[in-house]
């Protein structure tokens, strides 16, 4: 056999056992009559040692062994004189009296070490190579964990795991799609979903009143750290539910895979309306773990002569506590540079400190008096040594740019402590979204979120302005600024869902060319029904506290959506193209 344990398996309580293990050279160390080998599988890792005076020749073979070799080591378990308390394995080695070699190996292009020396995109060539690491093989084992304890838990709640087809038909709404040609439909093609949606929808419809599946989605859209091309949800729907029911359910799934998964014990989950999150915090995702909302200071900055405050929609600030000296002149340049940014794009920032000894300082004071700045600062509830960080501008925008001045003074603060998880229902989204480049609306979630039950008779026959004021029976959850799953009820009734298309732009030819299966499907029984999907590989970085989700999928795209391990995507045969009825001579001529 290859081995009686693995590379973690062997104790104090082995010693004097024979064994054999089988793994991969990690790292090698001679001293003159000794050498070491630490042999590494994913269990952990097992020192094995040779002795020149018991056998030479075995010695001298371990020797000449490169990292990474794959061995076959076959001796006696004993005790260490040099004990490693940071290793599971660190009271014992192994002796060892034969040794096989079954593999050798080139020297890896980067160390396999937690702590490597290999870029993003060359790990991502040799993905092979970076899964041996414990970091990235512990990501790829948590993830399955968490897949098990979510069937586990929804099991256990009555739901019926569904798979939907992934060859689908492409839909305006949302981002680009993947699209796949048919051999056998010349000049069609089908879509990859970017969710279930229509087909949970049709299997509540049919009656299976619980349904989840933990589905791949597609989406052809610009990539960052926590998005994918393809990525997976945690995806649910339900029967015959209110908004409440659905929260509920869904809080008990996030309390079970937090408690089975990482020992955190969640508390209730608080609720915010989404027009409560904009004002106070500029996002609707608002990380909760500390407070620094903001304040409006228009009743008391604008009228004093200072034109860059008089001329703006809205002055609003946010109060960061303890900073007024911490904060110098060089400090504040640094940080007004930092949201001057494109990515951020403020024109410039004002603060106003209340020292410690009682005087007030401001990047305005020439405008206003230090009466009139202690007004200020009594607004924003503040105290001495406290500092106010105040934008100007068009509301929106404005809003925006100090929600992220107020996570990095968050971050800057060590505010944002590790381990610390402040989970948030964000509910009552608007149902639609007026776009002035395009001249039309657009759904916030997705065309079948259905307005609150007050807003139905609005939505059938309120004026263009009614529309933009619309408020749906959406949620999202949020843990700690992370918008970890979205949902909504549906619209299940023929009229009401054929008058959304309208609102967004479908003429009736296409809406019934487009979702005809779904309309008709409603005109069937089609029961009051939810639900919400869950970021699979984003819940498994915010229980982890990572940002990227990138380590959390054992073969991920790099930033271009390539696959750098397998080159893809990547062109094919003439013989393929002419079986697909595509002719990329004329494409290119058009």
């Amino acid at each position: 056999m290859y081995r009686t344990h693995n590379c973690g398996a062997l104790r104090i309580e082995n010693v004097g056992e024979e064994v054999t293990l089988s793994g991969w050279l990690q790292t090698s160390r001679d001293f003159g009559g000794m050498t070491f080998i630490d042999l590494r599988d994913r269990y952990g890792i097992t020192q094995l040692v040779f002795n020149m005076d018991d056998d030479a020749d075995l010695c001298q073979k371990a020797r000449k062994l490169g990292r990474e070799f794959v061995l076959k080591a076959t001796g006696k378990v004993r005790e260490r004189s040099n004990k490693n308390p940071n290793r599971n394995t660190g009271d014992i080695e192994i002796e060892v009296t034969a040794l096989d070699v079954l593999n050798a190996s080139k020297v890896p292009p980067f160390t396999i070490e937690n702590d490597t020396d290999g870029g993003d995109d060359l790990r991502m060539k040799y993905r092979y190579l970076d899964l041996r690491r414990e970091q990235v093989q512990n990501n790829i084992i948590f993830r399955s964990q968490l897949a098990l304890e979510t069937r586990k838990h929804l099991s256990g709640e009555g739901f019926i795991e569904v798979e939907t087809p992934n060859l689908i038909k492409s839909t305006p709404e949302g981002a680009r799609d993947f699209v796949v040609p048919s051999r056998m439909n010349p000049g069609q093609f089908y879509a990859l979903p970017q969710s279930p949606q229509t087909f949970k929808q049709i299997l509540m419809v049919a009656g299976l009143d619980k349904y989840f599946q933990i589905v791949k989605c597609f989406r052809d859209e610009d990539l960052r750290a926590d998005r994918q091309p393809e990525f997976t949800q945690i995806d649910c729907e339900m029967s015959f539910v209110t908004q409440d029911e659905i929260l509920a359910t869904f809080e008990r799934l996030t309390k079970h895979l937090f408690k089975s998964t990482i020992g955190v014990k969640l508390g209730d989950f608080p609720r915010m309306e989404y027009d409560e999150a904009m004002k106070l915090y500029g996002s609707d995702k608002p990380d909760i773990r500390f407070g620094m909302q903001f304040v409006e200071f228009n009743d008391v900055a604008k009228g004093h002569g200072f034109a860059v405050f008089d001329n703006a929609e809205m002055v609003v600030g946010i109060c960061a506590e303890g900073q007024a000296e911490s904060y110098s002149n060089k400090h504040i340049k640094e940080l007004t540079a930092w949201m001057q940014r494109p990515q951020i794009g403020a024109k410039g920032l004002v603060y106003v400190k209340w020292n410690n000894d009682g005087s007030v300082k401001s990047s305005v004071g020439k405008f206003y008096s230090d009466e009139q700045l202690m007004t200020w600062l009594e607004k924003a509830g503040a105290k001495k040594g406290d500092m106010l960080l105040i934008l100007s501008g068009e509301d929106e925008k404005t809003r925006k740019r100090l929600n992220e001045l107020r996570l990095e003074m968050g971050r800057r603060m060590g505010l944002m402590k590790e381990g610390d998880f402040k989970p948030l229902w964000v509910v009552d989204f608007p149902l639609l979204e007026w776009d002035e480049e395009s001249g039309r609306f657009h759904a916030m979630h997705h065309p079948f979120t259905s307005p609150k039950k007050e807003e139905v008779d609005r939505m059938l026959n309120g004026d263009h302005e009614t529309m933009k004021s619309l408020k749906a029976d959406a949620y999202d959850l949020v843990i700690n600024g992370v918008e970890i799953g979205g949902g909504s009820i549906r619209i299940h009734d023929r009229a009401l869902q054929s008058r959304n298309f309208d609102l967004l732009g479908f003429s009736k030819e296409e809406a019934e060319a487009q979702f005809g299966f779904l309309l008709g499907a409603f005109e069937y029984g089609a029961p009051p029904h939810g639900g919400i999907a869950f970021g699979f590989d984003r819940l498994c970085a915010v229980l982890n506290g990572q940002n990227s989700i990138r380590d959390f999928i054992a073969f991920p795209k790099n930033n271009q959506g390539r696959d750098m391990m397998i080159d893809a995507p990547s062109p094919i045969h003439d013989e393929q193209l002419e079986e697909l009825s595509i002719d990329l001579r004329k494409q290119e001529a058009h």
